[in-house]
């Protein structure tokens, strides 16, 4: 569907645009019967998508003016102004094509870093570890038309908040008015060309090696500070656009737009295009000009162009798309489960292991169906994305294996002689595979170096410094090009100034800590606070909003002037300071410290839309005076030296 059409959520619009689809599925059907479909060349394809940060980090909407500044068509905008994506050219599914892949990724990812020089950089991570709840407004949606439609249909079919509730390490539990969760996310996305008549066989199969892929590929183990699923992307896209209502009766099943699907293929790929149109809403019509029935009619090709609009508001997982080369329609698998990153050569490595499985199937393989059961394959995925490689899959013919096992005894093995047959040279084969395989026995995934590098950072340095350490090191880890596997662990300094890490308040502040309410005896609160040693508790409602701040100051002067039994009897509310100063997360954190100052108070609640969500103590300044302190130690040593004070 061009950039550039006119789409509409008008009622009559719809209606009008469902009967168009219909035709196009009509009109795919007599494709199918008529043998249309390229059956020769098989090609493969990439879609890139990215996060763009700022000199400190942090998400910043450069998507439009990068695209002004770029100019090339192979880039276009995601639904984020931090996000780009880069559609690379087909290339033929043979000798050199993993190389090429490779190259064509690194040349314009390139000309993007060239544009990006003194502005800021382009992160490849499933989810940006510096990502805020402040980056998730509507104020990052990108200005054009299609998505603030997209957001409003979505809205309307949801009807209220979308809900996110993901466990892991941490726990998420939260809501949002929009669909920006989604800008979270960044995927690399793959093509495989096939043949209409082994259609049903390579999409089972794609679903079937689904969760195995992912486990090798893992790439996205946080989300706003949190440690949650080991490919954390799966649930959280889930959840961003899943437009069900909570239910009201419980024995009804009702579908996600997102999606690894429902049952396996049984006789035509046409079956997908069907449940979408008969389980998903039509979001949004654009006006449709030929009928496809009658350029059939005359010999010619149709767009289907309802039919690759609707097809793209629904997400499944893996799905089938209908395309058109020069005059040739064709169909390909698009791959949709593998996140971005860390490295461009770690994206095509596992591209390799995909394609190579797709082109690795046995006849036993083409009835997959009748070796692994549907719920099964649905469930390994889900594994996958929230243990990685330490997921046990549930596996053909009802055999039970770990995911290294699984995938170094089994399935590389396989990998490489669908490569192999595909007339990929072995130097080319083992270069790529070969990640895989290192990757999988070390464990070393892009999750693990994340999750093992921000538990150490976070042990002497603030969750917020921690991952931009992070961030910043995996750029540079990037650009090196050595796959994650080898990566060096991330020192703090790599964080930068202290503007990257110490500028807000919510980089600084503490998150996790005791509150009471104002009804709690103070007998209660003040044992709390002499267990845990604690100067300051902050005092909230049953629904988070800040109503008092207790201090150390005030508790010990009740106990000094009152007996054991008005201690018992005697509330927090009686003793708390009313209305305390706060701060807010988006405040400047000099701002916050000369209000502490001013008012001479050790501890400044900080809130957002009333809601208690931090607490910046004197602590919180302690690591940002000795990084201040270092800086212009450094500074001054480094001054000396040049002036010939001091030895070299």
């Amino acid at each position: 569907m061009g950039t550039h059409c006119q789409l509409s959520t008008d009622p009559h619009d719809l209606n009008t645009f469902m009967c168009h689809l219909i035709n196009d599925i009509k009109a795919f059907d007599h494709m199918l019967a008529k043998n249309l479909f390229e059956t020769g060349p098989q090609r493969i394809g990439a879609e890139q998508e990215l996060c763009l940060v700022d000199k400190s980090w942090r998400p910043a909407p450069l998507a439009l003016s990068a695209l002004e500044g770029i100019d090339d068509p192979h880039f276009t905008t995601e639904h984020s102004q931090y996000n780009l994506e880069i559609n690379l050219d087909p290339i033929l599914f043979g000798a050199g094509c993993l190389t090429q892949l490779e190259n064509d990724l690194n040349s314009k990812i390139a000309k993007l870093d060239k544009w990006l020089e003194g502005r800021g950089a382009a992160v490849l991570l499933g989810i940006l570890p510096t990502i805020r709840r402040s980056d998730l407004s509507l104020d990052n949606l990108t200005p054009l038309e299609r998505y603030h439609l997209l957001n409003e249909a979505l809205n309307d079919l949801r009807g209220g908040h979308y809900e996110f509730r993901i466990e892991g390490v941490d726990e998420l539990i939260t809501h949002h008015n929009s669909i920006m969760f989604e800008g979270c996310n960044t995927s690399f996305q793959i093509h495989l060309q096939i043949d209409p008549a082994d259609a049903v066989a390579a999409y089972n199969w794609a679903q079937a090696i689904a969760g195995p892929v992912l486990a090798a590929g893992v790439c996205s183990p946080m989300l706003l500070g949190k440690r949650l699923w080991q490919e954390t992307r799966i649930a959280l896209f889930q959840q961003s656009v899943d437009t069900r209502r909570p239910a009201t009766d419980d024995l009804r099943r009702k579908h996600s737009r997102i999606t690894f699907g429902h049952r396996w293929l049984k006789h035509s790929a046409m079956e997908l295009f069907q449940e979408d149109l008969a389980n998903y809403r039509v979001l949004v019509a654009a006006e449709v000009q030929t009928n496809p029935l009658e350029r059939l009619a005359q010999n010619q090709i149709p767009r289907l162009e309802a039919l690759a609009l609707h097809n793209g508001t629904v997400y499944r997982w893996n799905r089938i798309c209908y395309g058109i080369t020069g005059q040739k329609p064709h169909l390909r698998i698009e791959n949709r489960i593998l996140p971005a990153g860390p490295t461009v050569v770690d994206q095509v490595a596992n591209s390799a292991f995909w394609f190579g499985l797709m082109n690795s199937r046995t006849p036993q393989d083409r009835d997959v169906a009748s070796r692994l059961d549907f719920a099964e394959a649905r469930l390994n995925f889900v594994k996958a994305a929230r243990d990685g490689l330490g997921t046990c899959f549930n596996w053909l013919d009802g055999t039970v294996a770990t995911a290294s096992d699984l995938i170094l005894d089994d399935l590389l093995p396989a990998a490489y002689k669908g490569l192999e047959r595909a007339g990929i040279p072995q130097t080319e084969r083992e270069r790529y595979l070969g990640i895989i395989e290192e990757r999988v026995s070390s464990g070393r995934t892009g999750s693990h170096w994340i999750i093992e590098n921000h538990t150490k950072l976070a042990r002497t340095n603030e969750d917020y410094e921690a991952s931009v350490a992070i961030t910043a090191g995996s750029l540079a880890r990037r650009k090196k090009g050595d796959p994650v596997h080898l990566w060096s662990n991330v020192a703090i300094e790599e964080a930068g100034a202290w503007v990257n890490r110490y500028w807000k308040v919510e980089q600084i502040m503490t998150t996790d800590f005791f509150s009471v309410r104002k009804t709690d005896p103070l007998y209660f609160a003040g044992n709390l606070m002499a267990w845990f040693r604690l100067r300051h508790v902050p005092v909230e409602d049953d629904v988070g909003n800040l109503v008092g701040l207790l201090t150390q100051g005030r508790v010990l002067e009740r106990f000094s002037t009152s007996i054991t039994s008005e201690l018992k009897t005697g509330s927090v509310e009686e003793v708390m300071i009313k209305e305390p100063h706060s701060a807010s997360p988006e405040d400047l954190s000099v701002e916050a410290l000369a209000k502490m100052r001013r008012y001479q108070i050790g501890c400044l609640p900080v809130v957002k839309d009333g809601k208690l969500v931090g607490l910046l103590i004197e602590r919180n300044f302690m690591n940002f005076s000795e990084h201040t302190i270092r800086t212009l130690r450094n500074e001054s040593d480094a001054h000396l030296q040049n002036a010939g004070d001091l030895p070299s």
